[in-house]
């Protein structure tokens, strides 16, 4: 009875935790709620700010992605110290989206002035390119009135911004800047409607549209063509530009060319940039650049796409669905992203191009990078970093520096200096020079002698042309003997046959009769060993099933020809 009763007067276990939690300071509490907070903003935010410490702020080394057979690496990637080094990012930027914030808010670009030029599309359109030439920004070089001469050997780098961006951002300006230092003159080529200004016919930019591009480059070509051209793409215009060098091949006025954080596969960014808390906010950001440039020029959009849906947009998939799909006359979103993405084009790359993304990009993921598609291709440097975030890749204490503008600036240099674009020169040349049917260049069936069949080329050398056609002149000389003691035992309608074709210019019978005859010979030897290999195969496959049912069947065929005694046994 005693035991009972103390066991009900006690106090319950959980009354005893609240008592003792009470008695612990706010100030405990306090602490811990912040540690759980840095916590949480830690893998949210994905700082690796630990993580660079633990290495001793070394940084993590560049990876660099090619082709084992790739003339591109051997001559140009190879000599630049900056691909093969190691990015650290700046210590309070330890973070993409930090970058990437700072990037777009602050940025520190260096200041200078563009000079304007308009460019007038066929259709009516007017395209906006932005100068800064390295008289602007060097004060020791000189040119007549800032106008650079026809027969000007400066290399020319093209800028394409990515989405809603134009010559003005940050990160534009820091490469064009750093180019231009460097000796080279830049033009930034603004998508139709940005830069200040107006849209001036009814077609508009988008994430596949290489028409416009296209028209710069040619017009920079025969404006200055001496001077070699470089491209440099960033986000969307990166993937403009991997798709124009896809689509035109080997055809194009291009040395070489760069894409910093091309999203590759935009269905898969679709998705990707809806699948977190984080990257829905990058979704409203870029919503709303988009809104902004649709407000610019309500006048034709309303005319053009469904005004009001954009409006409502709440996601850049919704913009593309409202906007984008009715302009570009596509079926559906999905549909649109398909056609433009640029991870389709990559096989097709003739020119050198190197390809920058960072691993922990929060626009453009990893997962749309096409591995397999760049180390195939003997023309692509694909480097990826652990860090960097969307094109800001800062890198020193003070963030003054992008490291994709340095990787950039170097890989141009050594390719401008190599002779590597000179043999690119004179393959382009002697590309369209002939203009031969695809069919001749196809590959030949040739028969070995040991029976197998291989393809063989067109392409001969003057010994191997001498030799074959000492060998065709001997097994004429061999086949009209042949002929001659075999034309007896010939009919008069085959002799009539012989005689049709031996009119027709270039040809002999017995040149045509004695290549078959040797081939069907050798075939036929051949299709003998196969059958009977087969035929081996088959009946060791084969054997467990059939010989159970063969001696089934002998039991019952032979059970009456003994006598009882000996089934018994």
């Amino acid at each position: 009875m005693d035991c009972s009763n103390s066991i009900e007067t006690s106090d319950s276990p959980y009354q005893l935790l609240l008592e003792a939690a009470s008695l612990i300071p706010i100030s405990h509490y306090l602490l811990c709620f912040l540690c759980i907070s840095l916590v949480f903003l830690y893998n949210l935010l994905e700082i690796h700010i630990l993580q660079d410490l633990f290495t001793g702020f070394r940084g993590q080394s560049v990876s660099l992605t090619f082709n084992s057979c790739s003339e591109v690496y051997q001559e140009v990637a190879s000599k630049c110290r900056i691909l093969h080094g190691r990015y650290l990012a700046t210590p309070w930027l330890s973070s993409p989206h930090l970058q990437t914030a700072f990037l777009s808010f602050f940025g520190r670009p260096p200041v200078f002035s563009y000079r304007r030029q308009l460019f007038r599309t066929s259709d009516g359109g007017t395209i906006a390119l932005d100068w800064l030439m390295n008289s602007d920004v060097s004060e020791a070089a000189f040119q007549v009135n800032n106008i650079i001469l026809k027969d000007d050997k400066t290399p020319i780098v093209i800028v394409i911004p990515g989405l809603t961006s134009d010559s003005s951002s940050a990160y534009v300006k820091h490469l064009a800047f750093k180019m231009a230092k460097h000796g080279w003159n830049v033009v930034v080529s603004n998508h139709r409607g940005l830069g200040g200004i107006s849209i001036t016919s009814d077609c508009f930019y988008n994430a596949g549209w290489t028409d416009d591009i296209r028209k710069v480059i040619d017009h920079l070509h025969c404006q200055y063509p001496e001077a070699p051209l470089f491209v440099v793409g960033t986000s969307i215009g990166a993937n403009v530009l991997v798709k124009y060098l896809g689509e035109d091949g080997i055809n194009i006025p291009i040395v070489g060319a760069a894409a910093i954080g091309s999203p590759w596969d935009l269905l898969i960014c679709d998705r990707f940039i809806n699948r977190r808390i984080v990257q829905k906010f990058y979704d409203k950001a870029l919503t709303t650049g988009l809104k902004g440039y649709a407000q610019l020029h309500q006048p034709i959009l309303s005319r053009l796409a469904d005004w009001e849906g954009i409006q409502k947009s709440h996601s850049v998939r919704d913009f593309d669905n409202y906007a984008t799909r009715l302009v570009g006359k596509f079926e559906t979103v999905d549909t649109y992203y398909r056609h433009c993405s640029s991870a389709s084009f990559v096989g097709n790359v003739m020119v050198p191009l190197l390809c920058i993304s960072a691993l922990d990009d929060p626009v453009c993921t990893m997962e749309a990078i096409p591995w397999d598609e760049c180390r195939a291709n003997k023309n692509i440097i694909l480097t990826t970093t652990q860090h960097g975030g969307h094109l800001a890749f800062y890198e020193g204490i003070t963030a003054k520096s992008l490291w994709w503008v340095r990787a950039v600036n170097e890989f141009f240099s050594v390719l401008h200096s190599s002779s590597f674009i000179h043999r690119q020169k004179e393959m382009q040349i002697s590309s369209t020079i002939p203009l031969e049917s695809s069919i001749d260049q196809g590959p030949y069936v040739n028969v070995m002698e040991d029976g197998m069949v291989t393809a063989m080329g067109n392409e001969q050398t003057v010994g191997e042309d001498m030799h074959n056609e000492h060998k065709v002149q001997m097994e004429k000389a061999e086949d009209v003997i042949s002929d001659t003691q075999n034309s007896d035992h010939m009919t008069g309608e085959k002799t009539d046959l012989t005689n049709d074709i031996a009119q027709a210019p270039g040809q002999d019978i017995g040149n045509i009769i004695a290549p078959v005859r040797r081939c069907m010979d050798q075939l036929s030897r051949h299709s003998r060993k196969q059958v009977w290999l087969l035929a081996y195969i088959a009946i060791i496959t084969t054997w467990p099933l059939v010989g159970s049912a063969l001696l089934l069947f002998f039991k019952k065929k032979f059970r009456n020809m003994f006598p009882p005694v000996l089934q018994r046994r």
